[in-house]
Parts: C-alpha cells; sequence; structure tokens
C-alpha cells in the first residue's frame, strides 16, 4: 500500500473534517483511502470480539457504529463522484475499490465471533433500558447478519460472498455502460427539423452542440432533451430517432446494437439474486427483499399492484381512446405510435386546457424555485438556510447551504447540483454525504442531485413544472436525512427506513408544488417579476390529471414487472427478460411498444439503484405521502395554511426526526392519529370514487 497515498496529512478522504475536499480528491487517493480505513476497522473488531467484556451497547455496538461511519465516510465522496464527475481513472478506481469494501462488508456479516457478541447485548440485562433507536439498532444488526450468512457452512459461506463481489461490480458495469450509451449518442440537426420547438428547446439544443464544441444544434439523450423533442417537435421522423435510440441505450437492439448492452448483465444479475436468496433459505429473491419492507409477503405486493391496475386500466383505456381520435382528426396520426404519444398528449392538452407546460417555464427560474422551496421548509419546519461559498464543491455550478434551526443552531449541510452536463448520469437523487453522530457531534450532510436544463445565453435555468417537482421530491428526502434527531447513523435519516416507506417524505413534499400559497413564494416571471396569473394557475390546475390513468398504469408495468422478475426467476428457465414484460403489459398497459424496445435494460433502478423487488415502493409509499399531506389540507380548511406549523412540528417530531428507529407504520400513526386511507393514492391522481 501507498502509505503516502493513504497519510491523513495527504488523503483528503482520510481527513477529519465534516465537508469532503472534493477539488483535491484524486483517483489516486481512492484505493489507498479504503484500504487504510478496511485495515483499522478489522483490527478494531478483533479487539472487540476478544475482549469478553465488549458485551454491552457502550462498549460493543457504539464503537462499532463509529467504524461504519468512518468508512461511509470515506467511501461517500467517492461513490459521489462517480455520479456527477465520472471518468476513466476514477471508474477504475472505484470498481476496485467498491469491490473491496464489499468483500469486507461480506466477510463482516458472515463474522461469527462478532454475530455472538452482538446476540449478547440482545439477551444482557441492560438490553430492555436501552432507549427505541438503540435496541432497533441491535435488532437490525442481528437481523443483517443472518442476511449476510453469518449461519452458512461451506461451501455456500465462500459462495455468499463470491455472489456479493460479483453482484458489486455488475451493477456498477450495468450503470456505467447506460451512461456510456446515453453519452455516446447525438444527432446533429438543421433548422428544417426544429419545426414546433419553443426557445427554450431550440436554446438547449444549441447548448447540447456549444458542450461538444459544434457549431448549430445537436439532439443527445440527456433528460432534458429527449422530453422537449418528443413532446414538442413536429418531425415524426425525428421523434422517432429519439424514441428509438433511448429506449434501446445499452442493449442489443437500436443504433448502438450490441455496443453496451446490458442484456447479459441482466441475466447474471437476477441469476446471482436468486441463488444469494436461496443460500439464506428465502424462496426467491422478492421473498428477500420484503424480509425489512412493510408490505411483507408477495401476494400483498401483487394484491397491491393489480387492485390499483383494476381503477387505474379501465381510465388509460378510455384516455388513449379519446388521444387516438384527437391524433387522427386533428395531427394526421392515424396509427399513433409510442414516440408520437407525448407529442399528441401535449397537443390535446394545449386544445383542452387552452394550456401547455411550456407557457409555465418563465416563471420557473431554477434558482427562484430553490429559494421558494428553502423558504417553505422554513414556514413549515422551522429550519433556516445560509447558503455558503466558501465549500469547496466538484463543479462551480454546486451551491452549499449550512441548516439552522430557529434558534440560530447549526443542524446539518446541504449540497445541491442542478443541472445536467457531460460525466453525469441522468435523473434524480439524494445521497447521504454524512450521517448524524451523536457520539462525536457531527451533523448531517445531504448531496441533492437533479439534471434540469442549464442556463441559457442571456437567461436563468428555466424549469418545467415537473422539474419542480422533482427538487421538492429530492428535497423531502432531504430533509428527512437533515432533520433526524437520531445520533446513530443506521437508523437515523433515510437509514433503516423501510424500503417501501422511505419515498413517504420526498413524495409529500411533490404536494406543495400544486399549491397557489406555495408557488407565490417562487413563480415569478424571471423578466418582468409577475406572479404567476391567476387565469394560468387555473388552467394549469385542471391539468394536473390530465392522463393520470395513462402515467399510473405505466408505473404499475414498471413495479409488476420488476417484482414478478424477482418473484419467478427459475434457473431452469433463465431470466425471461422479455418474455415477463410482455406478460405485465399484457396484464396492465395500454400501449404495446414496438418488439425492438429494450426499456430493462436501462432499468437502473432495479438492476443498479437498490430498488430489486421494491420499485413498487413508488406507488406504496404515495398511499402514505398523499394521506399525510391531507393533514395539511385538513389544517387548511379549519383557517389555518397549508404551512401550518404546527402540523409541520408534529410531522416533523413523528416522521422525520425518528428515521429507522421505529417501524414505519407506528410513525405514520402517530402524525396521523390512525393507519393510512388505502384510497388516498386514488384522490392524488383525481381516480377515486
Amino acid at each position: 500500500m501507498d502509505t503516502t497515498a493513504a497519510s491523513t496529512t495527504t488523503n483528503p478522504l482520510l481527513s477529519p473534517a465534516l465537508l469532503p475536499d472534493f477539488p483535491a480528491i484524486e483517483p489516486a487517493h481512492v484505493v489507498p483511502a479504503i484500504e487504510a480505513v478496511i485495515a483499522d476497522y478489522r483490527e478494531a473488531v478483533e479487539r472487540l470480539v476478544a475482549d469478553p467484556s465488549a458485551r454491552d451497547f457502550d462498549s460493543l455496538v457504539a464503537p462499532l457504529a463509529q467504524l461504519d461511519e468512518r468508512l461511509s465516510r470515506t467511501w461517500s465522496p467517492v461513490a459521489h463522484l462517480h455520479g456527477v464527475k465520472d471518468s476513466p481513472a476514477l471508474r477504475e478506481a472505484y470498481a476496485e475499490a467498491d469491490e473491496r469494501i464489499t468483500a469486507f462488508t461480506t466477510e463482516l456479516g458472515q463474522h461469527r465471533g462478532l454475530f455472538e457478541a452482538m446476540k449478547a447485548v440482545r439477551e444482557g440485562a441492560g438490553f430492555a433500558a436501552l432507549d427505541r433507536a438503540q435496541r432497533t439498532l441491535v435488532e437490525d444488526s442481528l437481523r443483517g447478519f443472518r442476511n449476510a450468512g453469518v449461519a452458512l457452512e461451506e461451501p455456500a459461506r465462500t459462495r455468499f460472498r463470491e455472489i456479493q463481489t460479483e453482484l458489486s461490480k455488475l451493477d456498477t458495469a450495468f450503470e456505467e455502460a447506460v451512461l456510456d450509451a446515453t453519452e455516446a449518442w447525438s444527432l446533429p440537426l438543421d433548422e428544417t427539423r426544429l419545426a414546433g420547438l419553443p426557445p427554450s428547446a431550440r436554446e438547449l439544443l444549441a447548448g447540447q452542440a456549444k458542450a461538444k464544441g459544434q457549431d448549430g444544434f445537436l439532439a443527445t439523450l440527456k433528460g432534458p432533451v429527449v422530453q422537449a423533442l418528443l413532446t414538442h417537435a413536429d418531425d415524426r421522423s425525428l421523434r422517432e430517432a429519439i424514441y428509438t435510440a433511448y429506449h434501446t441505450r445499452a442493449s442489443d437492439q437500436g443504433p448502438q446494437a450490441g455496443q453496451f448492452d446490458n442484456s447479459e448483465r441482466i441475466a447474471r444479475i437476477l441469476a446471482l439474486r436468486h441463488e444469494s436468496a436461496r443460500l439464506l433459505g428465502f424462496s426467491t429473491a422478492a421473498h428477500e427483499s420484503l424480509d425489512d419492507k412493510m408490505a411483507g409477503t408477495p401476494e400483498r405486493v401483487l394484491g397491491f399492484l393489480r387492485e390499483l391496475a383494476a381503477k387505474a386500466r379501465p381510465v388509460a383505456l378510455a384516455e388513449l381512446d379519446e388521444l387516438r381520435a384527437f391524433a387522427s382528426a386533428e395531427l394526421g396520426l392515424h396509427d399513433l405510435q409510442p414516440w408520437d404519444l407525448a407529442y399528441a398528449s401535449e397537443k390535446l392538452r394545449v386544445a383542452r386546457y387552452a394550456f401547455e407546460e411550456e407557457q409555465l417555464k418563465p416563471y420557473f427560474s431554477q434558482q427562484k424555485v430553490l429559494e421558494g422551496v428553502l423558504a417553505i421548509a422554513t414556514d413549515v419546519f422551522g429550519v433556516h438556510f445560509r447558503e455558503r461559498h466558501d465549500v469547496p464543491a466538484w463543479h462551480p455550478d454546486v451551491q452549499y447551504f449550512d441548516v439552522l434551526d430557529a434558534d440560530g443552531t447549526l443542524r446539518a449541510g446541504v449540497y445541491f447540483d442542478h443541472y445536467a452536463r457531460e460525466g453525469k448520469r441522468g435523473g434524480a437523487w439524494m445521497d447521504v454525504c454524512r450521517s448524524r453522530l451523536g457520539l462525536t457531534g457531527q451533523i448531517p450532510v445531504a448531496y441533492l442531485t437533479c439534471n434540469a436544463a442549464p442556463p441559457g445565453e442571456g437567461r436563468p435555468s428555466l424549469l418545467n413544472h415537473d422539474d419542480v417537482l422533482t427538487l421538492f421530491h429530492e428535497f423531502g428526502h432531504g430533509l428527512h436525512h437533515l432533520l433526524t434527531e437520531i445520533g446513530w447513523p443506521a437508523v437515523s435519516g433515510i437509514h433503516g427506513v423501510e424500503w417501501d416507506a422511505v419515498e413517504l417524505p420526498s413524495q409529500f413534499m411533490e404536494n406543495f408544488g400544486w399549491k397557489r400559497e406555495a408557488l407565490d413564494r417562487f413563480a415569478r416571471h424571471w423578466q418582468t417579476g409577475e406572479t404567476l396569473p391567476e387565469e394560468l394557475f387555473a388552467k394549469m390546475t385542471a391539468a394536473r390529471h390530465f392522463h393520470a390513468g395513462l402515467f399510473l398504469v405505466r408505473q404499475l408495468e414498471y413495479a409488476l414487472y420488476d417484482f414478478r422478475l424477482h418473484l419467478e426467476y427459475d434457473p431452469a428457465k433463465g431470466p425471461r427478460t422479455l418474455e415477463i414484460l410482455d406478460e405485465v403489459r399484457a396484464e396492465v398497459s395500454v400501449i404495446r411498444p414496438p418488439a425492438w424496445q429494450r426499456f430493462p435494460q436501462a432499468f437502473s433502478h432495479i438492476f443498479a439503484g437498490g430498488y430489486a423487488a421494491g420499485y413498487y415502493s413508488y406507488l406504496w409509499a404515495e398511499v402514505l405521502s398523499a394521506d399525510a399531506f391531507d393533514a395539511f389540507e385538513d389544517a387548511a380548511k379549519t383557517g389555518g395554511t397549508v404551512f401550518d406549523a404546527a402540523t409541520g412540528a408534529r410531522y416533523r417530531r413523528e416522521i422525520l426526526a425518528v428515521g429507522g428507529s421505529r417501524p414505519a407504520l407506528e410513525s405514520f400513526i402517530a402524525f396521523r392519529g390512525r393507519e393510512p386511507d388505502p384510497t388516498a393514492l386514488l384522490r392524488s391522481h383525481g381516480l377515486a370514487a
């Protein structure tokens, strides 16, 4: 090992500072830092296990929490840079370090001496006197040991470790193939192909060309570009080309056929997940996934999804029939294809409501929206945000804020990375930079990452309403992490929360993006300062549930596909990747894409993003989030406001503050006074009977 690279004085990843020195981090720092931390961790574990007096919470569990947080804080900036500032050298270092971490955490999970020591804590006389978070931490740790194969004998024990290492490599390779495929495709466009595009889309395409050192306009597979072209381009062949390239990324089809193909990775991932689950005594990977989720059983998940489908599919069919009739009569599209759907839908929305998303953009300048989101958090949850300009970041556009309690106490910190760019993966996400650690007084710090269109020539970044909701969504995750009161990282913030409840705070925050009171905080015309006109707000609200059925059946397709893929895996039959997709579409979908469409090959959520057999969580948690927001609606109806501080304080105390220290259902009941209402989700989509 290069001891110089691993030195705390020269390796920024080993600095004790709260915030990473991102400009100083180089790929060469990564492996030495991880090696050093793992070596210290391993030595400390052996010392604890060998000490017979280290069998209570303070002498065993608390030191382990510190060791685990040190590994997490070392790895966090590396994993983050891999997502937002990718490079070949970083990829290589990331892959090597990730393999070492996976091997070590699997080894730790199978450490029988440590398992027995943790059992002794659980069975000790002092366990009952621990607080709720401490007891949960011990219980979760024991379950973690069992699900890491601590009880396995050879050769199953070694085989389990091998599987985890290979899965880690496959997850990384899958995500990198999607990023590479996204960035490898582009299409120069001339003026003749830009008909129908609003000025913001033209500027976006010009910006894509400029970023590649080209003149004119360039279509790419970046999210904002794809959305703009599929929604507005009059050129049907252009829409088809974009749709084809985007929906065949990293596959055996389309313009890059075979170049970045994830098909074999999918097959291998499913096979290994199934084998791993079987080694642990679960019937399938889906059963293993549900071991720590609210839903509990496959039957309950499938019943939930199919009950929703029974209500949403008839609505979606009616919406599609209407869209086809409109497209044929008004647009001359007599054979509506998938690449026509967003285009025709936007035209129908304009015809019905005299409203199009593009009308909203001038009122949603990115920085004003951010200011509004932060102001709402101040009113509802009593926290303040103070921007700092002395924090080293990974890109000049990144912003950092201290999070302060009402009395001025520093509570947390948060980075915002707003715009799409080269080397940054698509989508939006919140991730952990630092967790709250009560033993040292360390405050939580979060990363909030979006991929909005960047500012143009002489104007700020202008968001569409979906972008606004995305920022609210990720900020909701952020608040869950930032406002935790739990000082044990494994059960604080988003950690330890059942996966099918973790979207509750994020989806909850989206609701504010539809409220007039909230929009008045930030919806200002970027040139005139005019507030969002009431007429435009009324049209936007009227169009809110436009094609809600089509949206829901698409989500149900993703959720059912993911769950069935893992539940029904049979080694004798192989992955059945496309066969199961066809069956799911026959059951719930109303639009059948072409046979060459390959959406699974870029379905990073389930093959590289932690949602395996858990994509249903978005819909499951929406029941909770919609019902939770109804409490704020109730406060507004009784003479208060949707920003009701008393309700906000209760939500903060019972949902956000407790993190994973108790079951999510218990937290929901503590906030709402009852169990969740299943019809809340349908009401939120305007589909309640």
